[in-house]
């Protein structure tokens, strides 16, 4: 896929308008035999002050961890954009074209405690009616899939944000904190049977 092939999209991804304020994302990891190995909900708080994008994202996995990464996003000429985070190795690129953003990084992923893996991420953004964002990632190593990660995003509007049923205030998965994993990074035991991460529990 490219994209100059959906660059005549009715929809028109504008990227900081987008993710500017409160946005709440469902998302899973699939490895590359397509088995589900973590689920997760992001909370993200965006702020674009006319030249840089910064994205606070609070993740919540499934299994009771929990992980931050800020993204700092600055917006070149010619639909282009580069940012980087605390977990980015390098910098991000990114092109957006009608409704899609096509993104393009790589990882500094935790496979265990003290120990990473550089993975790479090709990641496309697509911009759905009534505010839905999805997003497809293929994650890979010297050229080997992985896995692949789909996320969901939907705006949380200003007033829902101040109510009890808020993102930041709901619990997205019910937790038994005696089995819940010691944090780590942000896709610790994916399990992709690559022979550098663990199996999942």
């Amino acid at each position: 896929m490219k994209i100059d092939e959906i660059k005549n999209s009715a929809q028109r991804l504008v990227l900081e308008e987008y993710f500017s304020g409160k946005t709440r994302a469902w998302g899973l990891f699939e490895d590359r035999f397509g088995t589900i190995r973590r689920q997760f909900v992001v909370d993200i708080d965006g702020k674009w002050d006319g030249t840089e994008l910064v994205l606070n994202e609070d993740f919540t996995f499934a299994d009771g961890e929990k992980s931050n990464r800020v993204w700092r996003i600055r917006k070149l000429a010619n639909g282009t954009y580069e940012g980087s985070a605390n977990d980015i190795i390098g910098v991000a690129t990114g092109t957006v074209g009608g409704n899609a953003l096509h993104w393009r990084y790589v990882l500094d992923l935790e496979i265990a405690k003290g120990r990473t893996m550089a993975v790479q991420l090709d990641d496309w953004m697509f911009l759905q009616p009534h505010g839905v964002l999805m997003n497809r990632a293929r994650m890979s190593k010297f050229g080997i899939e992985l896995g692949q990660i789909t996320i969901s995003f939907s705006k949380i509007s200003e007033d829902s944000s101040n109510k009890k049923t808020a993102a930041t205030n709901l619990q997205p998965y019910a937790v038994d904190s005696a089995k819940a994993y010691q944090p780590s990074g942000i896709f610790y035991k994916t399990a992709t049977r690559h022979p550098n991460i663990p199996n999942s529990q």
